[in-house]
């Protein structure tokens, strides 16, 4: 059981290695992680009494 947890262990800290590097590398091979730039109005309406 302790084996089998060690494992899990190793692999959720590769699993976040890979997203790192991913994060990195991902621009090169076309991954586009911005936010959409858009601007937004919208009326507001205070009620003030």
């Amino acid at each position: 059981m302790g084996r089998l947890i060690k494992y899990l262990i190793y692999l959720v800290i590769l699993a976040a290695i890979g997203l790192v590097i991913y994060a990195y590398v991902g621009p090169w091979f076309g991954a586009d992680f911005s936010a959409p730039s858009q601007e937004i109005r919208k009326p507001v309406v205070l009620n003030a009494d």
